[in-house]
């Protein structure tokens, strides 16, 4: 992968975020005007963020076997006390992990934990990272490989 190729992919991903993240507070009537709207307000053409726009409409349309997910894993913690960033990093590295075979999930968990770096408190990284790989061993595939 190269490196304007990974930055895109790195963009895509807190677009995604960030978006997730409005929408678990409020969500729209019509997902496609709103993605219009929240795309108007990025810094790059719409394009540039096309990963994140596959891993939104992914997590939305998985969200319900997503969050059923998160509820198995969350030990000793209510689905509703979970910080709703820390949610919208976990809905999306889980469904890169469990939907999208052509990211190895130890790539996605990285990328979870450099997300709550940026957009968390100290402490989630280690909240997420639990989850995390503790879902990578439910997975029965080989976690630094593609499928």
């Amino acid at each position: 992968m190269s490196k304007t190729q990974f930055a895109q992919r790195r963009d895509g991903r807190v677009a995604a975020l960030q978006y997730l993240y409005a929408w678990s507070m409020n969500a729209p009537k019509n997902l496609a005007e709103d993605l219009r709207v929240f795309y108007e307000s990025c810094p790059e053409p719409r394009e540039h963020y096309a990963f994140g726009d596959e891993l939104i409409q992914g997590v939305i349309l998985n969200a319900d076997a997503i969050d059923a997910q998160i509820k198995a894993l969350a030990h000793n913690w209510e689905f509703d006390r979970i910080a709703k960033i820390d949610l919208a990093i976990l809905r999306l590295a889980m469904f890169e992990m469990m939907f999208r075979k052509d990211i190895p999930p130890v790539v996605s968990i990285n990328e979870a934990i450099d997300l709550s770096k940026l957009f968390s408190n100290a402490d989630s990284k280690r909240f997420i990272n639990g989850m995390l790989d503790r879902l990578k061993g439910q997975l029965g595939r080989d976690a630094r490989k593609v499928e």
